[in-house]
């Protein structure tokens, strides 16, 4: 349904949506007729970074991945957009028309002031701020006017970036620079420009950063293999002074040696046990007198005894130090055979009993004391050497730990120096295998491009009907006024008794005329159909009641109107109508008919009752005008009465009350009447005070029949005429 009625309205508004898009395309033509035309130049650059991460795999580096290349390529292409290297081409561009003769665009107004000096002056600064890459100092009025010529020229930054397009092309390794002007010579130069300015640039600071890369890692790589080369000297020097050339394994061999030793010992000292065990046993064997007398054979020879036990002693210890060489062994059994032979021979001498089982004894006896003494000897021998050996031994110990922390020195400096050492070589590789930006394709002058004139016009013209029609739709949108019945019905929630249509004819002010029987004016004919179809319905709802009050929730909604359209319908269908002017604050029904009877004059009992004339069918009854009130005029009780007198007389009474919105004045008719009607002009809000008043008209109950709207446009979507939409109070 909403949107019906939209359409309905764009087809009352169809002229306006053609005029306005024709007019302005008229005017988009006329603006854009003189436009120049426009002629485009492309270039290309190759910016190496897909070639650069393929060399990286080569070199066992990590690969750019896809997103790091998109990267690198929206860096590169911002960078290429920076005002500082625009900047590099507004100078080139703004120095070519100085300097020639054929300018690439047609002189400003600026330019055409500048004399030979101040053109000279202009090209040396223009010239001194490219070749220190600067911009022009705004803060400085002279390089502030010189970066008003450019403007006037459109060499600006603004103005160039708006022409210029930098974009890439899909996923290859290419970078396309596009720019369009009036001039191809011009647009080709732009493009070719910035390319230049851009390499050089780029490789300026690509260059200096990693110049400063390597520089630093090298200066970090001498100072690390400087601290890796004084601590390997404090370790050298440490070895030397302590007389040590490899610790593992000198601690190694003292550690064989000392269990050499301590097994040696446990040798030694097992003989010795041995030998005293079987001395024990033999001794065993002898008498007491006997063992002295042994004893005393043999004390001569004790002191040539002691002398090569000493001498045995001696060769012992040589022989352990000498780490058992083979000479002293010999030497060794050569002193003990020297022993034995003189201990054998002082046995044989001084033996007290000559049987020969003793001198069997006394010769084992002596062999075991010698073999005893002979490993004592050597068991303090060995002793001694196995103190030297741990001693030695524990003098590692802290020599060990020292040259620990002098190799976790050396170990740390080496990791530092090698961290470093590859990134200096990465670093290295990288400036060696870095991208180079190149052009590889130079932008020539390019062909006209097709005008846009055409489509400009069109988008004027559909942009237009596009905002006509936005604004159309924004006012329905926002339109709260209701035009129809069905949408004064559900705001309300109040029956509709009917409509009256807008309309101007000269005979619906002629009531007379509008129920001529010769009267065929279809217009007439439909507002008299409607008429009806109101007072049918009225006439329903009044249930034999004989008063009605017309009003309204404001003046100037058609209360008058339909008041004497009423009354004039119930005349026709043969009834006595009284008509009672009683809009105190605007009496229009008085000014138009001049009645004979006043309101005022009968209530207060001046006039007597007024009767049905025999010219006319509609008595009417006025008011003075005055600012009054109904009951100021007489009591309720004798108000009540004289208007039942007139019910009496008359079969249809209807009272024009003032609007509701004068309060009181409007609801005392109401009071003493038995129903109402309310007109309501159609595309009105009712909003604010009117909603009070409609919720008044609720309270009212079954005493309020519904509403008139008037003044109803012609649509294709309001219902027809005679539609009541509620039936009873029930309906609502």
């Amino acid at each position: 349904m909403e949107g019906k009625r939209f359409l309905n309205i764009l087809k009352k508004q169809k002229y306006t949506l053609m005029v306005i898009p024709v007019l302005v395309m008229v005017i988009a033509f006329l603006l854009t007729r003189k436009l120049p035309n426009v002629y485009s130049s492309k270039g290309s650059l190759a910016a190496g970074i897909i070639k650069a991460s393929s060399q990286e795999s080569i070199l066992d580096k990590n690969p750019l991945q896809d997103s790091k290349i998109s990267q690198e390529f929206g860096n590169m292409i911002q960078l290429m957009q920076m005002k500082k290297v625009y900047d590099q081409v507004s100078y080139m561009l703004i120095l070519h028309d100085l300097e020639n003769t054929e300018p690439f665009r047609k002189e400003s107004k600026l330019m055409g002031q500048l004399n030979n000096d101040a053109r000279k002056h202009a090209i040396k600064v223009y010239k001194e701020l490219y070749n220190k890459r600067q911009p022009l100092s705004l803060w400085d009025q002279d390089q502030k006017g010189l970066n008003d010529l450019i403007i006037s020229m459109g060499y600006d930054y603004e103005s160039l970036t708006k022409k210029m397009k930098v974009y890439r092309i899909d996923n290859s390794d290419f970078i396309t620079v596009e720019f369009e002007s009036e001039s191809p010579v011009l647009s080709a130069y732009a493009v070719n420009t910035l390319c230049s300015e851009f390499i050089a640039y780029h490789t300026s600071i690509n260059h200096e950063s990693e110049e400063n890369t390597i520089k630093f890692l090298g200066n970090l790589l001498n100072e690390k293999r400087n601290a890796l080369d004084t601590s390997m000297g404090s370790l050298k020097r440490f070895k030397i002074d302590n007389r040590l050339l490899n610790l593992n394994d000198q601690g190694k061999s003292l550690y064989a040696q000392i269990t050499e030793f301590e097994n040696k010992i446990q040798e030694v000292q097992k003989n010795i046990d041995a030998n005293n065990g079987a001395l024990e046993s033999l001794n065993a064997k002898f008498t007491s007198d006997e063992q002295r007398n042994i004893d005393k054979a043999l004390s001569s020879m004790n002191q040539s005894v002691i002398t090569l036990t000493e001498q045995i002693s001696m060769a012992q210890d040589d022989y352990t130090k000498s780490n058992f060489d083979s000479r002293y062994l010999r030497k060794i059994d050569s002193l003990v055979n020297a022993k034995k032979l003189l201990l054998n021979q002082a046995g044989n001498r001084y033996t007290a009993n000559p049987s020969a089982t003793k001198e069997n004894l006394i010769s084992q006896r002596i062999n075991l004391e010698v073999n005893r003494d002979l490993a004592q000897s050597s068991i303090m021998s060995l002793q001694r050497e196995l103190r030297k050996l741990n001693t030695r031994f524990d003098s590692l110990v802290p020599k060990e730990a020292a040259i620990n922390t002098y190799e976790g020195n050396i170990s740390v400096a080496s990791q530092e120096y090698v961290e470093i050492q590859k990134k200096y070589n990465q670093a290295t590789m990288a400036f060696n295998s870095s991208s180079q930006v190149k052009q590889i394709e130079m932008a020539m002058p390019g062909n006209k491009l097709p005008s846009k004139k055409i489509l400009l016009v069109l988008v004027s013209g559909i942009g237009s009907l596009v905002i006509c029609l936005l604004v159309i739709f924004l006012l329905f949108y926002l339109d709260n006024s209701l035009k129809y019945v069905d949408e004064l019905s559900n705001k309300t929630n109040l029956p509709v008794l009917g409509t009256l249509p807008y309309i101007v004819h000269s005979s619906l002010l002629n009531l007379n005329e509008l129920w001529a029987p010769d009267n065929d004016s279809t217009i007439d004919r439909e507002f008299r159909n409607q008429l009806r179809s109101v007072r049918f319905e009225t006439e329903n709802c009044m249930e034999g009641n004989h008063m009605l009050v017309v009003t309204s929730l404001g003046e100037g909604e058609g209360k008058t109107f339909l008041s004497m359209c009423l009354a004039s319908a119930y005349t026709m269908v043969n009834k006595k109508v009284l008509l009672i002017d009683g809009n105190f604050n605007n009496n229009t029904i008085t000014a138009l008919t001049e009645p004979a009877y006043l309101i005022e004059d009968f209530l207060t009992g001046r006039t007597n009752i007024p009767y049905p004339g025999e010219e006319t069918d509609i008595t009417i009854i006025g008011n003075k005008g005055q600012d009054i009130s109904l009951f100021e005029i007489n009591t309720e009780a004798i108000i009540r009465q004289k208007i039942q007198q007139l019910k009496d007389a008359f079969d249809i009474i209807i009272v024009e009350s003032p609007a509701l919105d004068t309060m009181n004045q409007a609801k005392e008719w109401i009071t003493v009447t038995d129903k109402v009607i309310a007109s309501f002009e159609a595309n009105k809000v009712i909003n604010g005070e009117k909603k009070i008043h409609v919720g008044y008209l609720k309270s009212l109950n079954n005493k309020y029949l519904g509403w008139v709207m008037n003044r109803l446009t012609e649509d294709e979507d309001a219902p027809k005429s005679g539609k009541r939409f509620f039936k009873n109070k029930a309906d609502i």
